[in-house]
């Protein structure tokens, strides 16, 4: 199993903090899981997020995580190395690239679990959050990107490094849909639209032969989100699905971002872990 990693975190946060170790552990001696290895790679930049995408701007991503990865681990540890024993997951960003990888490769992961995938669809999300552009003009350098009061604001710069990359553009090397004179909002319509085309969103209609070949799909997310565009995007994409009769699970709890997710008997412990030992082949 693979696991992903969330925007703000790293694989070092999922064990030191989220303690998934130890939720994995308890899950197998409770027989919620038979015995499995979960794999948790850290796919930080130095924008925080790679959205598990390939990047003009900041490399191919999505590559790492279902070919070199993969073949890794295959290749050092004692797994089963065929599609029907790995399943790939995460947690909000990683739930994005977790749902992104598997649609690009069902040829190496058969099934899919995302938990409160984030911006599915960065177009939406880059609506929802217009007032945050207001601030990119007081952030001229990388550097910037650090201090706390443009933590929100980071997220839009790796998102436009992940789908909307210009190598032409230092130091950020993206292009950006929105901008402001002053109050007044300007948009670059071909940039949003190129977001909106880039989305994990739209794969299901562009790849819909590669989501035909999942074995099982399943994304949750919280009512009471921090993240406002989380629901309405989850709920969106599991309406995107059903349209094309696409058979998933899609499930909202009452919880926050991630209010349900680690704890004891949470949604990775109850859910996710079960589902993966229903469908992964766990004998060669």
């Amino acid at each position: 199993m693979y696991y992903l990693h969330g925007f703000f975190w790293s694989d070092s946060l999922l064990v030191s903090s989220d303690k998934i170790n130890h939720i994995i552990d308890r899950a197998i001696s409770l027989k919620k899981i038979k015995p499995v290895i979960m794999v948790m790679p850290d796919e930080s930049t130095v924008f925080k997020g790679s959205f598990y995408a390939n990047s003009k701007s900041s490399g191919n991503w999505s590559d790492f995580t279902s070919i070199e990865l993969v073949e890794f681990i295959d290749k050092n540890y004692r797994t089963i190395p065929h599609k029907d024993s790995r399943g790939i997951s995460g947690h909000s960003m990683g739930g994005n690239g977790a749902l992104r990888n598997a649609i690009l490769h069902p040829e190496v992961f058969s099934s899919v679990y995302a938990l409160s995938p984030g911006i599915l669809d960065a177009q939406y999300f880059a609506m929802t959050e217009i007032d945050l552009y207001k601030n990119v003009k007081n952030i001229a350098e990388i550097k910037d990107l650090s201090k706390p009061e443009n933590a929100r604001t980071n997220i839009i710069f790796a998102i436009a490094r992940a789908y909307n990359g210009n190598e032409r553009k230092p130091p950020f090397f993206a292009d950006l849909p929105f901008s402001f004179d002053g109050e007044n909002l300007k948009i670059n319509a071909s940039v949003a639209e190129e977001l909106k085309k880039n989305s994990t969103s739209e794969l299901p209609f562009s790849h819909y032969e590669n989501l035909k070949k999942l074995k099982a799909i399943k994304l949750d997310w919280g009512r009471n989100d921090e993240l406002k565009h989380i629901p309405a995007t989850c709920m969106n994409f599991s309406k995107t699905l059903e349209m094309l009769k696409i058979k998933h699970e899609a499930e909202e709890y009452i919880g926050t971002h991630g209010s349900e997710v680690s704890k004891e008997n949470g949604r990775i412990e109850n859910q996710m872990l079960p589902f993966f030992n229903e469908y992964l082949k766990f004998e060669e």
